[in-house]
C-alpha cells in the first residue's frame, strides 16, 4: 500500500505524509484510469479504515477513518476491476505496462512476442528530456549517434542507425521534423525494437533496427495548467505552458495546448540557439466514436552548432576527442520550420468490428551552412569546406483499416486489415565552395566566406509507400498461448527528379510470425520472425552521386526471449539476428560515395530489468552485446569483417530514489557506457568507447497554494570527452551542463 500511494501522490502533484508503521503489511488492488485527487486515495483506501486527510497548505496526511476532520467518516465500499488499459504505469511509473503495436493494436508487454519499451510522461519528465533521443538512450540496445545540439537527431537501435524521418506520431510516418521533436508535446515514447514494416508500414528512410512512435498529450479528466522556467548552460532560458480540459455532460471533448519557447547560448562555446513550439491537440470520446486532431508548428534558430566529421582513410588512430565545449565550425548558421496536421477517426460499427481512418500532411524546411570536413592527422589537423545545404520536404501520410474480433472453439481472435500510404517528395540546395580551410580539432579557425548565390531548394525526389496488411492474432487456453501471423504488401516507389531514368519500383510481400506461452501468469516465453521491405533511399546531397536512388531491400529478423514479471520489477532477455542490405561509404578524392554492398548481419543479446527495487527506489538497468559481420560483399572483398559504428558491447543503469528524510525530494542518476567501435564498415580504425554519468535531483514542494516541483540535471557530469560515432562520420560530444527548471502546477 505505501508504495501505491507515493506514486499515486507523486503523479498527481501533490505532497502525501504518513508513518510507515499505519501501512505496514497492508495491501491495496490499485487503480487505472482517470480520477480527482480524492477519488484517488479513496480507492486506494477502501476498507483499510484509513483516509486520506487534505491540509490547510493543500497537502495531505495519512490518517484513521475515526481521526481528522471528519471523526465520524464511514469509507465507501467500493469494488476495484482491473483495469484492461496496458499503457498504465508499470511499479515506478517511469514506463508503462504496454503500448501500441500498430495495427496489431495496443498490448500488454508481457502478452507480445516482441522487444518493447513505452516510456510515461514521468519517465520523460523526471530526466528534463530535450530530444527524444534523452529517454529512449535508457536501453542499451539504443544510442544517439549525434550529440545535443547538433544539426539534427539520429539513433541507432540494435547497431542498425535510424533517422529522425523514420520516427511515427500517432502512427503516421512523415510528421515529424527532419532536425528534432519538440518533446514538450510528446505524452508518450514507444520504442519496438527490431524491422516494425508490417506493425507500423515502412518508415521513409528505412530503418530495421527498430520502431519509435510519438504519442501526443491529450486532455485528462482533471484540469492540467502548469508553467514551467528552465535554464540549460551557459545561459539558455525558456518558459513552457501546457493547458488540458475537458468539456461536455460526459467531458467526452478535450483540449491540451503547449507552448514552448527558448533562447540563449548553449554549451558550445559562440553557439546561440532560439526555439520555439506550439501544438493543439482535440479529441472527442463520444463512446463509439472516437476522433483526435494534432496540428503544431516549430521553429529553430541556432548559430554555431555542434559538427561532424569524415576521417582519412590514411589515418591508422583516432585523435582524441576535443572539448565538448570547442566550436569545430566557427560561423555556421540553421534554420528550420515545421508545420504538421494530422487527425484520426475510430468508429465502432457495433460490438465486434472497428473501422479507423487517419490522415496528416507535414512540411518541413531548413536551411544551414553544412561544412565538408575530414580529419587528416591524429594530431587533429582538419580539411574544412564550407557549404551551403537548404531542403524542403513535404510529405502525406494516411492510415486506414478494420478491425473484427470474433470467436471460434477454443480460440480468441482479433483480426486487422489495413492500409497505408506515405508520399514524400524532398527539394534540396546543395553547393560547396572551391577551396576549403585547414583548421585543427584543438585550434580551430572560421569557415571560408561564401561567394556564390544561393537559391531556392529544387525538386531532387520522389518516394512513395504503400502497403496492405492482414494479421490474426489468436489467444487460446485462457490466454496462455497467443500466436500472431500477419501478411504486408508492400509498394516501394523511388524516383530522382534530377536524372528521369534513375526510378525503382518494388513490390514484396513481408510476413510476420510470433507466439508468446505463458507457463505462468507473470512468466512469458516468446519467438518472431518478422521481415521488412525498406526503401532503399537515395545517395546523401554530399555524396559524389548526389540523388542516385537505390533499389528497395529487404531485412529479416530472428528473435527469442523470456520476460518475468516479479511483481515490481520486470525482467527480459532475448537473442536476435538481423539481415539487411550493406550500405557502404567510401571517400573518393576528398569525396565521398554511397553504395549498396552485399548483406550486414547483426546478431544480439539484451539483457534488461526494470521496476520498483522498493519503494521509492525506481530501476532500469540494461545490456547488450553484438556481434556483427558482412557478407556477400563485391568479389568477398569485405566478407566475414565486421560491421563499422557498431560496439561489441553497450551498458545501462538508471536509479530514482525517493530520500527518506524529506518528503518530496528525489535523486538519480544514469551511468551509460558505450563499447569501441569500427569507424566504418571499410575501415579497420577503432573509435574509442565511452562512460557517461548523469546525476539529478527534484523536489515538489507547496507555495501560495500551488504545488511547485523544482528540477536539476547535470549531464556528463565528469566532462568526458568522447565521440559520438555513426557509420562514416564522429562527431563531439556535448560537455557537462546543467538543466534546471522551476515547473508550477494551477
Amino acid at each position: 500500500m505505501d508504495r501505491v500511494l507515493n506514486n499515486f501522490a507523486r503523479r498527481a502533484g501533490v505532497l502525501l505524509s504518513f508513518d510507515p508503521a499505519v501501512t505496514r503489511e497492508r495491501q491495496t488492488a490499485g487503480l487505472s484510469g482517470r480520477y480527482t485527487v480524492t477519488e484517488g486515495f479513496t480507492i486506494l483506501l477502501a476498507g483499510s479504515g484509513l483516509q486520506a486527510v487534505k491540509n490547510a497548505d493543500g497537502g495531505y496526511a495519512l490518517v484513521t477513518a475515526t481521526a481528522g476532520s471528519n471523526n465520524n467518516a464511514v469509507l465507501p465500499t467500493v469494488t476495484i476491476t482491473e483495469s484492461a488499459d496496458p499503457t498504465a504505469p508499470y511499479a515506478g511509473g517511469l514506463v508503462a505496462r504496454g503500448g501500441s503495436l500498430g495495427v496489431l493494436g495496443t498490448a500488454n508487454v508481457m502478452d507480445t512476442p516482441f522487444s518493447t519499451t513505452n516510456y510515461t510522461s514521468q519517465g520523460i519528465d523526471d530526466v528534463q528530456a530535450r530530444a527524444i533521443g534523452d529517454v529512449i538512450a535508457n536501453d542499451a540496445s539504443v544510442r544517439n549517434t549525434n550529440g545535443n545540439g547538433g544539426f539534427g537527431d539520429s539513433y541507432q537501435i540494435r547497431g542498425f542507425t535510424m533517422s529522425a524521418n523514420d520516427v511515427a506520431f500517432n502512427g503516421l510516418y512523415g510528421m515529424v521534423p527532419l532536425t528534432r521533436m519538440p518533446i514538450a508535446m510528446v505524452e508518450r515514447i514507444e520504442v519496438l525494437k527490431g524491422p516494425g514494416t508490417l506493425m507500423y508500414g515502412m518508415g521513409p528512410s528505412g530503418g530495421v533496427g527498430g520502431a519509435v512512435n510519438l504519442v501526443s498529450k491529450r486532455a485528462h479528466e482533471d484540469p492540467i495548467s502548469s508553467v514551467t522556467a528552465t535554464y540549460l548552460s551557459n545561459s539558455q532560458f525558456g518558459l513552457k505552458g501546457d493547458i488540458g480540459r475537458r468539456f461536455g455532460e460526459n467531458q467526452e471533448w478535450g483540449i491540451r495546448v503547449n507552448a514552448l519557447y527558448a533562447d540563449g547560448n548553449t554549451g558550445l562555446s559562440g553557439s546561440n540557439q532560439q526555439q520555439s513550439m506550439g501544438s493543439v491537440g482535440l479529441d472527442y470520446n463520444g463512446g463509439r466514436v472516437r476522433w483526435s486532431l494534432d496540428a503544431y508548428t516549430q521553429h529553430e534558430d541556432t548559430r554555431n552548432f555542434r559538427p561532424q566529421f569524415s576521417i582519412n582513410s590514411a589515418l591508422t588512430a583516432m585523435p582524441s576527442a576535443p572539448s565538448g565545449e570547442t566550436n569545430l565550425y566557427q560561423g555556421n548558421t540553421m534554420q528550420s520550420d515545421d508545420k504538421a496536421v494530422a487527425t484520426r477517426l475510430e468508429y465502432d460499427i457495433d460490438d465486434s468490428l472497428t473501422a479507423y481512418g487517419a490522415v496528416g500532411y507535414h512540411v518541413a524546411q531548413s536551411s544551414q551552412n553544412f561544412p565538408r570536413a575530414t580529419i587528416t592527422s591524429v594530431q587533429g589537423a582538419t580539411s574544412v569546406t564550407n557549404g551551403y545545404y537548404d531542403q524542403k520536404v513535404t510529405s502525406t501520410s494516411a492510415d486506414v483499416g478494420l478491425r473484427a474480433r470474433f470467436n471460434t472453439p477454443g480460440i480468441r481472435h482479433t483480426m486487422m486489415l489495413g492500409a497505408n500510404m506515405l508520399d514524400q517528395q524532398t527539394d534540396f540546395f546543395y553547393r560547396m565552395a572551391a577551396t576549403g580551410v585547414v583548421s585543427n580539432l584543438y585550434s580551430p579557425v572560421s569557415l571560408g566566406a561564401l561567394n556564390f548565390a544561393r537559391t531556392e531548394p529544387t525538386p531532387q525526389s520522389q518516394t512513395r509507400l504503400t502497403s496492405f496488411a492482414l494479421t490474426d492474432t489468436l489467444s487460446m487456453l485462457d490466454d496462455r498461448l497467443r500466436l500472431i501471423a500477419g501478411l504486408r504488401r508492400q509498394q516501394v516507389y523511388n524516383h530522382s527528379l534530377v536524372t528521369a531514368s534513375q526510378t525503382s519500383n518494388k513490390t514484396a510481400v513481408s510476413p510476420v510470425l510470433g507466439v508468446v506461452v505463458k507457463p505462468l501468469e507473470n512468466l512469458s516465453l516468446y519467438a518472431n520472425y518478422t521481415a521488412a521491405l525498406s526503401s532503399g533511399g537515395f545517395a546523401a546531397a554530399t555524396a559524389v552521386n548526389a540523388g542516385e536512388a537505390f533499389p528497395p531491400y529487404k531485412s529479416k529478423q530472428y528473435e527469442t526471449g523470456v520476460k518475468v514479471d516479479w511483481g515490481r520489477v520486470t525482467t527480459t532477455a532475448a537473442v536476435f539476428q538481423i539481415e539487411q542490405a550493406n550500405s557502404t561509404t567510401t571517400t573518393i578524392n576528398g569525396l565521398s560515395y554511397t553504395s549498396q554492398d552485399g548483406r550486414a548481419r547483426i546478431r544480439g543479446l539484451e539483457l534488461a530489468a526494470y521496476g520498483e527495487l522498493q519503494r521509492g527506489l525506481r530501476f532500469n538497468a540494461s545490456g547488450t552485446f553484438f556481434a556483427t559481420e558482412q557478407s556477400h560483399t563485391a568479389n568477398g572483398a569485405a566478407d566475414g569483417k565486421e560491421i563499422g559504428a557498431v560496439p561489441k558491447h553497450n551498458f545501462n543503469l538508471g536509479l530514482d530514489w525517493d530520500t527518506p528524510w524529506l518528503t518530496g525530494l528525489a535523486l538519480n542518476t544514469r551511468i551509460t557506457n558505450t563499447g569501441a567501435m569500427l569507424y566504418s564498415n571499410s575501415s579497420s580504425l577503432k573509435v574509442p568507447g565511452w562512460t557517461r554519468t548523469d546525476i539529478g535531483a527534484r523536489y515538489i514542494s507547496k507555495a501560495a497554494g500551488q504545488v511547485i516541483t523544482y528540477r536539476a540535471n547535470i549531464e556528463n557530469l565528469f566532462d568526458k570527452n568522447y565521440w559520438v560515432m555513426q557509420n562514416g562520420y564522429v562527431g563531439t560530444s556535448s560537455g557537462r551542463t546543467f538543466v534546471l527548471s522551476a515547473q508550477v502546477d494551477f
